[in-house]
C-alpha cells in the first residue's frame, strides 16, 4: 500500500471488514471442528453397522398364514395357522435363525 493517510471515516470501516471476516473465520473453524468431533466420536463409539434385514418368508412354510408375533428373551415368536392348525416357530432374535418351533396337538 502507499503511503497515504485514510480519512478516519475509511479506517473505521476497514476495521468493521477486518472483525467481520474475523467473527467469520473463528466460527468456520468452530463448525468443522464440531462435525470433525462428531465423526470421530461416531468412529469410536459406534456401536456398528445395524445388520441387514433378512427375509423371513424364506423360513416360513408354504402357505403359512401369520397370525400373531410377540418377542422375548432374545426370541421372536410367530405363531402361524398352517392347514388349519397352529404352529409356533421361534426365531433368535440377533441373527433371526429359527430356534424351534412349538405344534398344536
Amino acid at each position: 500500500m502507499s503511503d497515504e493517510k485514510l480519512n478516519p471515516e475509511a479506517e473505521r470501516a476497514i476495521a468493521k471488514v477486518r472483525m467481520f471476516m474475523l467473527i467469520a473465520m473463528v466460527t468456520t473453524f468452530v463448525a468443522i471442528g464440531a462435525v470433525l468431533f462428531v465423526i470421530g466420536y461416531r468412529v469410536f463409539h459406534g456401536q456398528g453397522s445395524a445388520p441387514a434385514k433378512p427375509d423371513l418368508s424364506g423360513d416360513l412354510p408354504a402357505g403359512a398364514k401369520v397370525l400373531s408375533t410377540s418377542i422375548g428373551e432374545g426370541r421372536i415368536a410367530v405363531t402361524v395357522d398352517l392347514n388349519g392348525k397352529s404352529e409356533v416357530l421361534l426365531f433368535d432374535l440377533a441373527t433371526l435363525k429359527p430356534a424351534g418351533s412349538i405344534k398344536a396337538p
